[in-house]
Parts: C-alpha cells; structure tokens; sequence
C-alpha cells in the first residue's frame, strides 16, 4: 500500500467526530439503529459506531430544542499538530475555549459560520486504500439457479464506516478559505457557488467535507459507505420498513460517482448509504473542476424533492427569535 501522507502538506487527515443535537434523544436512537449504525447510549448521549469498528464517529446529545450542529472534531498527525496550530495562529486565528458538550484536547477554532472546530492528534480513520468490493460482483447463472439473492434472506444493511459530511454555508468560498486555506483540506469539484467537495491532503475519498450555498450553517447529511451497490437499495427499503419514507434516490451522482440513497431523518436532515465513491490518494493532484448546474446533483435516478435542499437549523433559529 502507498503512503497515505503526502509529504509536506500540513493538513487535517480526518473528520474524527462530529456532534450534534437534537429534541428527543429516542427519536435519533430509533433512526439511526434503522440506518444500521452500532448506536450506544452513555450519559444522555447516544454514540454512533459502525459495526465491526471501535471507532466513534458521531454523538448526539438531546437538548429540547430543534436539531443543531454543535461541532466537528478534525484529527491531525502528531508530527504536525505544533506545526499547524502555530500556522493558524500566526494567520491571526485566536483558539477559542471548547464547546461545551466537547473536552480539552487539542485546540478549538471557530469558523466562518459560527461552528466551532476542534483540531487533534488522532489516529486516521478516512481510508487509506480504495473500499474493497469496488464495482459490481457478478456469479455463474446455471439453468434453474437465480443469480439474485432472495428478499426472504436479505440481513439489515450496515454501513461500514463514515464517508463525508455536507454543511450548509452562507458563502461557499469563504467556507473553503477556512477549511483548506487555514486547515489544509483540498478542492476536488465545486458547481458554481452553489456547492463545493474537499478532500483530505492525506489520502481520502472524494469528498471528506463538502458545503452547500445556504442562509446559514447547518449540518444537510452524514454520508456512510455500503459494501456493495445492492446494499444502497436495499438500505433504502430499510429504512422504508422503518417508518422512514421520504427521502431521495437510488440514484448516481456526477461529482464523486457515488452511488447514493438519502434517508430523510426526523430533523429535516439526511443520513445517505453510499457506494462506489471516486477516491484520492496521497500522489494524486486531482484536477478539480467546475462543473455547471446539470451535473452537479445526479447523472441519474429520481428528481430532487423540494425538501432535500431545506436548511431547517436556520429556519428553526429564526422561529425561535
């Protein structure tokens, strides 16, 4: 395997966590264990694992309040954390003091939006190598046997890990200034001023953040990889069993390739089953494009529902003011 780090790029290598909350902690119990996820309940929190690995990718508190972004925790080698915290303080960004639902580690920054960022040593958790089971498996089909498996025999789909994250943004451009000029990350595609994909500089998929044109910020989708292209329909008729009836997809998307569902979750917000992503490694300098407004949600698979554009955080703040 290739050496996931490229050499003197001084960047974050992960999205290592991100938080949020929400109004009932049982409602996002119940979605999430619908999603597949590994979801563990500590301390009034619920944590969100995949199973088949220790790591922890996301907490959600319950605050009685509409959901909200509370914060992303981004991972960074030891060998560059001093050299990257001293960057971004000579760049005049004063650390701030940690968000209340998060710890000390490492040091806390805020960014254009508001959404505070906390930056730290720990291990990578984005891929190093490309999924295995990349494109379609295919089997003998003798007379009498179907090559399909049957639906009687069908087990929960269970995403394998956490691929990206989309936020809403106010202005796209001053997002990327923050998230690759101050902390590292790369352009990989953008459409416009309307949505913009980042990679990390350390070997990763496509997109690990990503940021929509929006009145404000707000967190639009978790994305997790499947093991195969079934796995995203049948994830879809998953969640379809479970009450989780809107949403969007099966569909393929132009920028990234992947293949995608997006279940609706009870927020407004999105959590996508996703297979197949274009992927990044460290010797790479993928040229980034601009794609035009066609290309930039699907190349195929149902229209896009009114809804999946929605930033609910910004209209519950501004119900509450």
């Amino acid at each position: 395997m290739a050496d996931p780090k490229r050499s003197g790029a001084l960047a974050a290598h992960s999205v290592v966590k991100f938080v949020f909350t929400v109004p009932n902690l049982d409602e996002a119990a119940h979605f999430y264990t619908a999603f597949g996820l590994d979801v563990r309940r500590d301390d009034g929190r619920l944590d969100l694992y995949t199973f088949g690995h220790d790591h922890c990718w996301g907490r959600v508190y319950e605050s009685g309040k509409p959901k909200q972004l509370a914060y992303l925790t981004l991972g960074v080698y030891p060998e560059d954390y001093d050299a990257l915290k001293a960057k971004v303080v000579g760049e005049g960004h004063t650390p701030i003091d940690p968000h209340p639902l998060g710890d000390a580690e490492g040091f806390w920054l805020r960014d254009p939006e508001g959404v505070q960022v906390q930056v730290r040593v720990a291990p990578k958790v984005t891929p190093n190598a490309r999924a295995e089971g990349h494109g379609f498996r295919f089997k003998d089909n003798p007379i009498g046997v179907p090559i399909g498996p049957m639906r009687c025999e069908m087990q929960t789909v269970r995403p394998s890990r956490l691929s990206h994250m989309l936020l809403f943004t106010s202005d796209v451009d001053r997002s990327l200034n923050f998230y690759c000029g101050v902390l590292g990350l790369r352009l990989s595609d953008r459409s416009g001023e309307g949505i913009a994909f980042t990679h990390g500089a350390h070997t990763s998929d496509h997109h690990l953040l990503a940021f929509a044109k929006s009145d404000g910020p707000g967190l639009h989708h978790t994305s997790w990889t499947v093991h195969h292209f079934d796995d995203v329909g049948l994830g879809m008729e998953q969640m379809r069993a479970a009450g989780y009836t809107e949403g969007w997809g099966v569909g393929r998307h132009v920028i990234g390739s992947n293949y995608f569902y997006y279940a609706r979750d009870p927020w407004g917000s999105f959590a996508e089953f996703s297979y197949d992503i274009d992927f990044i490694d460290a010797a790479t300098e993928w040229p980034a494009a601009d794609y035009p407004p066609e290309d930039s949600l699907n190349l195929w698979g149902p229209a896009v529902p009114d809804f999946f554009i929605a930033n609910h955080e910004t209209a519950a703040r501004s119900a509450q003011q």
